[in-house]
């Protein structure tokens, strides 16, 4: 014959600190948005555009049936040997990116020098250079960036070798800044204030010791 058990819940702010930990842990696992990261992809793209920097993109199916396209970014993280960033796409001379850059990130000294170093290497190479790079191998960090660096119309004519080298450490730097705003915002996202938010928002409750009832 069926039994009827109750059970009492509790909400987040009804927790003693040992299941509140319990709550969090569950929330982080399973509740946790799998889009969180898709602001930071958002700006980064829009970076990628002052640059210079055509990202290369894939068919994403939505839940409606439809298909989109999403630009090829790629991220692992974040506590691992061998996390990191990586993009894939092409690269070539963009009018105006040094002003473009400190428009939109006027604090960010990182994207200005990036922006630099690739304006001042396109001066000295007759803004000819252009760069294609795509993610090799298993891992996904800015050396698995197989980047070619060319000429143009001037592929035929010696340029500077140092130019080749800031062309790609520049794209290398602009994939490890990539990789620390998606830390920043994990980590944001994560702690432990903007985690009771979501577990107030989705009205989770909880068994006294933390676990998850529905």
């Amino acid at each position: 014959m069926p039994q009827i058990i109750e059970t009492p819940v509790y909400r987040v702010d009804e927790l003693d600190e040992a299941a509140r930990h319990n709550a969090r842990n569950w929330y982080r696992g399973t509740a946790f948005d799998d889009d969180w990261y898709a602001s930071i992809f958002e700006d980064f793209e829009t970076v990628c555009e002052i640059l210079g920097i055509t990202l290369r993109t894939h068919p994403v199916r939505l839940h409606g049936g439809g298909p989109r396209s999403a630009a090829n970014i790629y991220f692992s993280g974040f506590s691992s040997q061998g996390d990191g960033a990586c993009y894939e796409g092409t690269y070539r001379y963009a009018k105006a990116s040094r002003r473009r850059i400190r428009d939109h990130a006027p604090k960010d000294t990182t994207l200005h020098g990036i922006a630099d170093r690739l304006a001042d290497a396109q001066r000295r190479n007759f803004y000819q250079l252009k760069a294609s790079f795509r993610q090799t191998g298993r891992y996904t960090h800015e050396y698995s960036m197989m980047i070619a660096v060319d000429r143009g119309a001037f592929r035929d004519q010696d340029f500077s070798l140092a130019d080749e080298d800031i062309v790609i450490e520049a794209l290398r730097d602009l994939a490890r800044w990539l990789y620390r705003q998606l830390e920043a915002e994990h980590d944001y996202q994560c702690a432990d204030n903007q985690v009771d938010e979501g577990l107030r928002a989705g009205d989770f409750t909880f068994t006294r010791d933390g676990q998850h009832f529905g």
